[in-house]
């Protein structure tokens, strides 16, 4: 179908202005992003899961007892005792639980943000705002967590045992099997709620943030199709950067829960966030941050490479789809 190709600019009202010339466009089909979303999340795993490894062990270390230091003292020490003490396979501890997540996972995401998209166009030619791409990308946050929950508990667990010196699981399925027989579905769940406040206001700013920098690298006249590899690599990095700029206070949050000890939070997220706010005060919601930061660019930008290459394929495989 034709329609109008949105410029990268805005009003006053906030919506997107237009230009004159019309492209080809292919209308928003969640089907479809639903396919290219779990391509997009495989390569999004491939390429940050060695930095988000390392966050998780920031995120999770022991307080040092008096006269003691600090497991890790940062990003790169973390990095090195890590590649010391496991070699390169350490980096990719756990990372079973989330290849076997991340598909239906992003693939979900992305079709939620698709849904989000299509519900509030009142006609396909609709150009949204940006407000309206932001509660698209909150109701994929929302469509995520029932897969998101579980394979971040399982995540967690597996990354942080390693360094504890304590193997007590020894696999993806062997920490479902005993988080089950301990405390049932509630045990694999454990974390929900923090995982709803983490990813439904950083996934509005991810895909509005995205939409945004496709609009602004987007050539006057020219196509969001037409982007260049480099174009799309910056935007879906950036998007990385904004996101994580959001969830890392609730993920601090969520990482510590989800690794505790049955019942040392009993009142849940509220506890966590007394006791790291009592004992190493407001800096400690930001931990990790380094290595978040360091891998949301190279891992958001691989994902959305990978989702637009797919998406393209599939246009050219089923435009009716």
């Amino acid at each position: 179908m034709t329609r109008i190709v949105s410029s990268r600019t805005l009003n006053r009202n906030g919506t997107v202005n237009q230009v004159t010339m019309s492209k080809q466009q292919q209308p928003i089909s969640p089907l479809k992003n639903f396919f290219a979303g779990g391509f997009g999340g495989v390569c999004l795993v491939f390429a940050g899961h060695p930095l988000d490894t390392i966050k998780v062990r920031l995120q999770t270390q022991p307080k040092p007892k008096p006269g003691e230091s600090l497991l890790y003292a940062g990003t790169i020490d973390c990095f090195k005792k890590t590649l010391a003490k496991e070699g390169v396979r350490g980096l990719y501890k756990g990372m079973a639980a989330p290849i076997i997540g991340v598909t239906p996972m992003f693939a979900v995401c992305f079709f939620g943000f698709g849904l989000g998209k299509k519900l509030q166009q009142r006609t396909p030619d609709d150009v949204l705002t940006y407000p309206q791409l932001f509660a698209a990308g909150m109701l994929s946050g929302v469509f995520t967590t029932a897969i998101m929950a579980p394979g971040e508990r399982i995540k967690c667990l597996l990354q942080i045992q390693a360094s504890t010196g304590e193997i007590k699981y020894g696999g993806p399925m062997d920490c479902v099997k005993q988080l089950y027989r301990e405390s049932g579905i509630r045990g694999i769940y454990r974390g929900t709620a923090l995982t709803l406040m983490r990813d439904v206001p950083a996934s509005g700013m991810y895909f509005m943030t995205y939409e945004w920098l496709k609009n602004l690298l987007t050539p006057a006249g020219k196509s969001h199709n037409e982007l260049s590899v480099p174009s799309v690599l910056f935007a879906g990095g950036m998007a990385g950067i904004f996101n994580w700029a959001v969830a890392i206070p609730p993920d601090v949050l969520k990482s510590r829960f989800q690794t505790a000890p049955e019942g040392k939070y009993p009142n849940g997220f509220r506890d966590v966030l007394r006791e790291l706010i009592r004992e190493e005060g407001v800096r400690s919601l930001y931990k990790g941050f380094n290595a978040v930061m360091l891998r949301a660019f190279p891992a958001n930008a691989a994902c959305f490479l990978g989702f637009e290459l797919a998406m393209k394929f599939l246009n050219w495989l089923a435009p009716n789809l």
